[in-house]
């Protein structure tokens, strides 16, 4: 993984409100429910909070029942990485920004098809860019 890391830890802190900071810089979590774009059904692209990178396509994403913005396959198969994660006592697949390292959510291997994969994304983690008609 090859990550830009031209931003400092102050000029993040500046950029982002404190709970993006903590779920994209710390690999904190949103409770469940309470994100922007977990009920987002607008056509568009998500992007990545900390940079800006188009990272999921609205028309791959669906409803899991989570409480979090699901997505079956990223927009690129550069667009986001994925790290073992085994905090929490758990062992999981993490998912990151390629671009700039942020951490977006969890990979899970329980989605639909095409992919069978469940990309289980932070609200906060992205901004959502609306179709123009």
């Amino acid at each position: 993984m090859c990550f830009d890391k031209t931003k400092t830890d102050a000029e993040w802190r500046a950029e982002l409100s404190p709970g993006q900071y903590r779920i994209l810089r710390e690999h904190g979590t949103e409770p469940a429910f309470t994100g922007e774009y977990w009920d987002n059904h607008e056509a568009g692209v998500y992007r990545c909070a900390g940079c800006g990178e188009p990272l999921f396509a609205s028309d791959t994403k669906f409803d899991s029942g989570t409480g979090w913005p699901s997505f079956y396959q990223a927009l690129s198969a550069d667009a986001v990485a994925e790290k073992r994660d085994g905090s929490h006592g758990m062992d999981r697949v993490e998912a990151l920004c390629r671009r700039c390292g942020s951490h977006l959510g969890h990979v899970f291997p329980d989605g639909p098809a095409p992919t069978g994969l469940r990309f289980c994304i932070n609200s906060a983690s992205l901004r959502f860019q609306k179709k123009q008609d």
